[in-house]
């Protein structure tokens, strides 16, 4: 089982972003802090999970379950709805890669219970702007 946790910021004036991504699995922590190309908040949110199912895809097998945890509200509500009026192909891309695991679980979690995935998204926006 892997636990995955993502986040993103944006800087208000600017639009620039960045992506925290939490990757949990047999007691050991993968911590990715990236550079996301999204101009604005939600738009980060999909870029952020999108690459963390990538990662996810990278290093687990196809039948592993994957437990997905964000705090964006319009990334869980669009996964588990399957559409995003404004989002779709992100979404699309997501799903496609969620689809390829025997199990995912979305999760729709508190800011302060995405905490590491939250400060992992602030120190790339700091350290990269």
């Amino acid at each position: 089982m892997f636990k995955l946790y993502t986040d993103a910021a944006t800087m208000n004036k600017s639009g620039d972003s960045s992506g925290g991504i939490l990757i949990i699995h047999d007691k050991n922590q993968r911590q990715i802090k990236t550079k996301l190309n999204a101009k604005n908040n939600h738009s980060a949110e999909f870029e952020a999970c999108l690459i963390g199912f990538k990662k996810i895809k990278e290093i687990a097998k196809q039948n592993e379950t994957i437990i997905y945890y964000t705090d964006s509200k319009i990334v869980y509500e669009s996964l588990e709805k399957r559409y995003a009026k404004h989002y779709q192909p992100q979404l699309d891309k997501i799903l496609l890669l969620q689809d390829s695991f025997s199990l995912v679980i979305n999760n729709w979690i508190s800011d302060k219970k995405n905490e590491g995935a939250h400060n992992l998204a602030q120190q790339a926006l700091h350290s990269f702007y």
